[in-house]
């Protein structure tokens, strides 16, 4: 059975995804952290609305703020890219790769999107993100190819 926590190749499946969906979960709260430390970065007009969590609202807190934005480009590069591990990585799991592929491409997604968050949040040039985001990308490709390749023979 290849959804089974005796069988090691779903089970680094669910450590790889359980490891994407924390970061994933933690990247939104990272910036509402960010948001609260710089009481900036709102997004929508009824933000502006005095209440417990904005005792003195401002219409500059709608601007846009680096600190605060740049979080949120991370989580919604997240959003780009997780999910398609996700379902790529099941249907991977179904066609019963060998555990040292499946290992090396799913710890390399991994790996890949810490670094890429790593890189983000250090303001890395482009070209060391689109390479971090490439190095994820053509392993979910990977998955997916191989998985299609299984299925069709």
């Amino acid at each position: 059975m290849p959804f089974s926590m005796e069988n090691p190749v779903f089970v680094t499946y669910v450590i790889a995804s359980s490891i994407m969906i924390l970061k994933l979960m933690a990247q939104g709260w990272i910036t509402v952290y960010r948001m609260i430390k710089s009481d900036a970065g709102l997004l929508n007009p009824e933000d502006l609305q005095a209440g417990p969590a904005n005792r003195n609202p401002r219409p500059e807190q709608l601007a846009l703020n680096d600190y605060v934005d740049r979080s949120r480009r991370v989580q919604r590069n997240d959003l780009e890219n997780i999910p398609a591990f996700l379902a790529a990585g099941l249907l991977f799991v179904a066609v019963e790769p060998s555990l040292l592929w499946a290992q090396i491409l799913m710890y390399t997604f991994v790996a890949a999107r810490l670094a890429h968050t790593l890189a983000y949040m250090t303001s890395q040039r482009h070209e060391v993100r689109a390479t971090l985001f490439s190095v994820g990308s053509i392993a979910v490709m990977a998955m997916a190819a191989y998985t299609l390749f299984a299925a069709m023979v």
